[in-house]
């Protein structure tokens, strides 16, 4: 279907892509995947053709038509979702927009005029008729409820809906357009965990092969059936989902490694045998004989060594009392919207919690009441009376960066009593190396941004970290980072995460927003999603039952009510 071969790219500042070799085959859901700055996104624009490999070739039918789902979902909040499906089609969009036009013009028009808007409007609608005007409209009023959407919903404005409505917006507005292949860059960015479930169901029923970048492992798990990576510039494709990707990549690798030094070996064993015999008088011919035989052999490559990426730990957490946070009957609104309504939640030392919820819930409003940012409308959040010392990384702390310092001084200024030289060494665990560390913060990219930081939360010890959404921005590498020092952290940890994956390896226990309340369940993510299929399938169940009870009850008023006839008939 789709072929690339031999790609590279070559920008005045970098080597991007320097042999990417692969192909999308029907059916096929292929995620790529690699560190930022690896050029999966370059890779997709190479794809669409809005840009130009330096050298290699794209191999496509001249007639594929490819839907691309970018980042930034496009669509005009001051439409109407109606409005914005039509936009699809922008030629019976116009069509269809004269024949409103006419139509009310005929409402007023005097009767000299009414010939004239007749005529323009058969011609109007013969027009439309041709452009498969009404064929596009049942097009579009069957793909709004695929999405989610319902009748009402139609006349909406674009602005009334959250992120991940407009995402469903602009992912139907691409299949409208019947592609043969789907390119998604980050689908899930800022998505809800309920939106991005929909989208994985969603995504895995369509019968349109799909190329994929995104950094959430667990979508990548639930949807891919082929990984494609890019590391130094070379492509290597793996079959399977992202857990069979790192599986086999591993077994790869330790093969390798276990070949190349059984062979090292074999070679400093035969030179060994070459150098002593090389002169000797009877055994010099056998010498030789190795010699050529060591010349012929087929090297084994070394391994190349792992990708650089982000080492660290937390500074070790002074110990605290056993409750580190308390809330209770917690009531807190904005303007007419409650998120909490009497909620409770005790946070025990070496709790990692997770708080979950839709966008939206209060999850964000949450950490800024547990750190004093906020006042509650009504009880209490409060920090525990022993010795807690709270570390903060908010939602948009690389926003709150000073932009005019320098990456070295960002950090310097923190602890003016370090040496540049310490300074340096903690800078280069968070890949800022060279002249890097002298770049203005307003000239980093936003994975820097985070990076540059997080670095900064390091800076002091702390026995409670509250995190809200410290992975965006973060590639796979750099997640697994965090995700192991938060394993070695001997404090108490909430965060707030749209990474489901990040999720599971860090929280020890769930805390749902639901209803203004806080519903907590005792156990990791796993746990957290057996729990709430068991509550679903009992919900299923307590529904039929009363189904079939309000059936039962009716069933008896109708014979109360042939009873009551048949007596009033004899009497």
């Amino acid at each position: 279907m789709l072929r690339l071969e031999r790609i590279s790219k070559i920008y005045p500042n970098a080597e991007v892509l320097k042999d990417v070799t692969w192909e999308v085959n029907p059916g096929e859901r292929i995620g790529l995947v690699g560190a930022n700055g690896a050029g999966k996104s370059t890779q997709l624009k190479i794809i669409k053709g809005e840009i130009e490999p330096t050298s290699g070739e794209v191999i496509r039918p001249s007639s594929l038509k490819i839907g691309y789902l970018t980042q930034e979902f496009e669509v005009e909040p001051s439409r109407t979702v109606n409005q914005e499906f039509w936009t699809v089609f922008s030629e019976a969009n116009f069509v269809q927009d004269e024949l409103a036009n006419v139509t009310k013009q005929m409402e007023t028009a005097e009767p000299d005029e009414l010939d004239e808007l007749i005529h323009k409007l058969d011609d109007l609608q013969r027009k439309f008729e041709a452009l498969d005007g009404y064929v596009l409209e049942a097009a579009i009023a069957k793909i709004l409820p695929e999405m989610g959407f319902e009748i009402e919903d139609s006349e909406r404005l674009v602005s009334d809906f959250s992120c991940g409505w407009q995402m469903r917006m602009s992912l139907g507005k691409i299949l409208l357009q019947d592609p043969d292949l789907l390119l998604l860059d980050e689908p899930t960015n800022h998505l809800d965990h309920e939106t991005v479930e929909w989208l994985e169901g969603y995504l895995k029923e369509l019968n349109i092969p799909m190329v994929i970048v995104s950094h959430e492992r667990e979508f990548l798990n639930k949807i891919c059936t082929k990984i494609v990576e890019t590391e130094r510039g070379i492509s290597t494709t793996y079959i399977g989902n992202y857990s069979d990707y790192v599986e086999q990549k591993n077994l790869s690798r330790e093969i390798q490694e276990n070949t190349y030094e059984r062979q090292q070996k074999e070679i400093a064993k035969q030179q060994e045998f070459i150098d002593r015999f090389r002169a000797s008088a009877t055994r010099s011919t056998q010498a030789k004989s190795r010699e050529k035989q060591l010349q012929s052999m087929e090297r084994v490559d070394a391994p190349v060594a792992k990708v650089k990426t982000v080492t660290f730990e937390f500074p070790p957490a002074p110990k605290s009392g056993k409750d580190v946070v308390v809330i209770k009957d917690l009531v807190h609104t904005y303007d007419e919207q409650i998120l909490f309504l009497g909620a409770n939640l005790t946070v025990e030392r070496g709790d990692r919690i997770a708080f979950l919820g839709p966008n939206g819930a209060g999850k964000s409003t949450l950490l800024r009441l547990i750190m004093g940012l906020e006042k509650p409308s009504e009880g209490l959040v409060t920090l525990g009376k022993h010795n807690i010392i709270p570390g903060y990384f908010e939602q948009n702390q690389a926003e709150a960066l000073d932009l005019n310092k320098t990456v070295m001084n960002t950090i310097h200024d923190e602890v003016p009593d370090w040496k540049n030289v310490e300074v340096r060494s903690l800078l280069g665990r968070f890949l800022f190396s060279g002249d890097t560390v002298f770049k203005k913060v307003e000239g980093l990219s936003g994975g820097e941004k985070a990076r540059l930081a997080l670095v900064k939360m390091l800076l002091q010890p702390a026995n409670l970290l509250i995190l809200d959404e410290p992975t965006n921005h973060l590639d796979i590498p750099a997640k697994e980072m965090l995700e192991q020092a938060l394993s070695k952290y001997d404090g108490t940890v909430l965060l707030v995460s749209h990474d489901r994956f990040f999720i599971s390896q860090v929280a020890n226990k769930i805390v749902e927003i639901r209803d203004g309340d806080l519903v907590v369940y005792p156990g990791n993510y796993y746990y957290y999603l057996e729990k709430k299929e068991e509550e679903r399938l009992k919900a299923e169940q307590a529904k039929i039952q009363a189904e079939k009870e309000a059936k039962a009850v009716a069933k008896r008023a109708k014979q109360r009510e042939k009873q009551k006839a048949k007596k009033k008939k004899a009497g």
